[in-house]
């Protein structure tokens, strides 16, 4: 079975590739690469939770499950499910015919919604066309600042019901970003004992672009030395907009 998850937007968590590797700053404190390293010096390298893998075996190197593939269908009750919170599935190493298989399993089991994220854009869009995409299947990329908005633009271009951005850990403000095509945006500061500093007014501008877009809002954390340190409120409030899937079907 899959983990049940404490991240906030979702439920449970399910990994058919683990592993993974830095590609831009929001990499540089990966929670998954320290819970990899902990689990290791526990000796634990093949520590799962109920059939869930959360390490991939020496370094973080990527490394594909097919024996999780069955998990969903033993699901009995329909799930928010985040894919892969321990790697990226659109990583060049994880090939194509696998992609395919993990998009097979997701639209067999449509009592499902599946959450996929990726760093990753230019493949997604390079792939987009050559996968099918369920009505199931939410798709985001993640984006930690300006520089990272060509994403964005990359993510435009797939097919998925919902199309989501996750600013978190959000390292500074999105200058231009354009919501058109986007359905739903999560916004978080770091977390640990390196959590690099989130300014509020970085948020307020993201939240208040969803509002003007009517585009869902999901505002996760703070951060800081735990992931709760800083609390989730946002002027007063907490924020937990979710997705209408119709809104950006193709």
């Amino acid at each position: 079975m899959g983990s049940r998850s404490t991240i906030e937007w979702t439920e449970v968590t399910w990994n058919p590739t683990t592993g993974c590797d830095r590609i831009s700053r929001g990499c540089d404190n990966c929670y998954a690469l320290a819970l990899s390293k902990r689990l290791k010096a526990m000796g634990a390298e093949k520590y799962q939770n109920d059939g869930d893998p959360r390490t991939s075996g020496p370094g973080f190197g990527v490394t594909l499950h097919p024996d999780t593939l069955d998990q969903p269908y033993r699901w009995r009750t329909p799930r928010v499910v985040f894919v892969n919170s321990m790697s990226d599935l659109f990583h060049a190493k994880v090939p194509l015919a696998f992609v395919r298989q993990v998009f097979q399993v997701m639209a067999d089991t449509p009592q499902h919604t599946y959450q996929v994220l990726t760093k990753r854009s230019a493949r997604l869009r390079k792939l987009a066309d050559k996968l099918d995409w369920p009505s199931n299947v939410w798709m985001g990329v993640s984006v930690e600042d300006s520089d990272q908005l060509a994403r964005v633009d990359d993510l435009r271009s797939v097919p998925a019901a919902v199309r989501f951005l996750s600013c978190e850990p959000l390292l500074g403000p999105l200058t231009g970003l354009d919501l058109d095509g986007i359905g739903w945006v999560i916004t978080g500061g770091e977390s640990g004992p390196n959590a690099r500093p989130v300014d509020p007014a970085w948020v307020r501008q993201i939240r208040d672009a969803c509002q003007e877009a009517d585009v869902a809002f999901f505002h996760k954390q703070w951060g800081g030395r735990t992931p709760k340190a800083g609390g989730r409120e946002l002027d007063g409030q907490t924020w937990d907009e979710m997705p209408q899937p119709a809104a950006t079907a193709l």
